[in-house]
């Protein structure tokens, strides 16, 4: 496939990952069990293991079971033996996130397993780089059902069990993609682009529905592009040197899904602007 097609452009390496602390007191999840989506590789797999990381329960859901000859690196069992690794749990379910009987096949699973789903990441997503002129309707509309349906679907599955717990949250990944007005740094394609805004006014609706059930919902996104498996696609060596790491997207996530109402909700913000106004560290 030409590597400007679909990709997972929510991609990120695992070198975040590092040992659990050995303090369940210091753990700033323990005991939450957390669904990933897009958790085979990127942002998914760096947050799932960040949060295994912080003592929770991890389900891992992709469609990325075996490694296809020539497609992108890593695999649900990938993610899994990474937070296995590390002294943690993981589930991993294949999931389609378009498909609304897979996704409530996948929430089942994590609740036969777990009993209770306290924290969603509305990770997954994939970009179509051509012209408008040039993207054909299959192309334009997987683009949305992924990145904006696919969020829906699943915050809409596990909105029951949180509203019966009085709590939870829900991080939606977005993009500065969705406020560019050019073609950004990596052009994802405007497809993309309008997935994410979509996902943005979705964060902003969601929070304010939920908030009478304590549920928080935020939407997080990347102040500067990140060197990732999907990225490399997009852009070469050159061009991605002195693109950041997924260390400040794990620690602001783990800060968000540690929320609910009562804390952080309906925001939008990048990654820089959550360090900055709660003091999450890092550079």
């Amino acid at each position: 496939m030409d590597p400007r097609g679909i990709r997972g452009a929510d991609d990120f390496s695992d070198r975040s990952t590092v040992g659990l602390k050995r303090e369940k007191g210091e753990m700033k999840l323990h005991g939450k069990i957390a669904v990933v989506t897009g958790a085979s590789r990127g942002i998914g797999k760096a947050i799932a293991a960040g949060f295994a990381r912080e003592g929770a329960r991890v389900v891992l859901a992709a469609r990325s079971e075996v490694k296809r000859e020539g497609g992108l690196e890593g695999t649900i069992y990938e993610t899994a033996k990474v937070i296995e690794d590390l002294g943690g749990e993981a589930l991993p379910v294949r999931c389609d996130v378009t498909d609304e009987a897979s996704v409530g096949a996948m929430v089942q699973a994590a609740l036969s397993r777990f009993g209770r789903v306290d924290i969603l990441v509305n990770n997954a997503g994939v970009a179509f780089s051509y012209p408008v002129i040039e993207t054909p309707l299959k192309r334009w509309e997987t683009v949305l059902k992924v990145n904006l349906t696919g969020a829906f679907l699943c915050s809409k599955a596990v909105i029951p069990t949180m509203r019966e717990q009085k709590s939870g949250s829900i991080i939606n990944i977005s993009s500065l993609s969705a406020d560019e007005r050019d073609a950004g740094i990596v052009p994802t394609g405007v497809a993309y682009g309008v997935a994410k805004a979509g996902l943005d006014r979705f964060t902003y609706g969601l929070a304010v529905e939920l908030g009478k059930y304590n549920i928080a919902v935020n939407c997080l996104k990347p102040k500067e592009p990140v060197d990732t498996e999907g990225m490399r696609f997009w852009a070469g060596e050159a061009e991605r040197k002195g693109w950041a790491s997924p260390d400040k997207m794990v620690r602001c996530a783990v800060f968000l899904a540690a929320q609910n109402a009562s804390g952080v909700t309906g925001v939008v913000a990048t990654d820089e602007e959550l360090r900055l106004w709660h003091g999450l560290g890092g550079v």
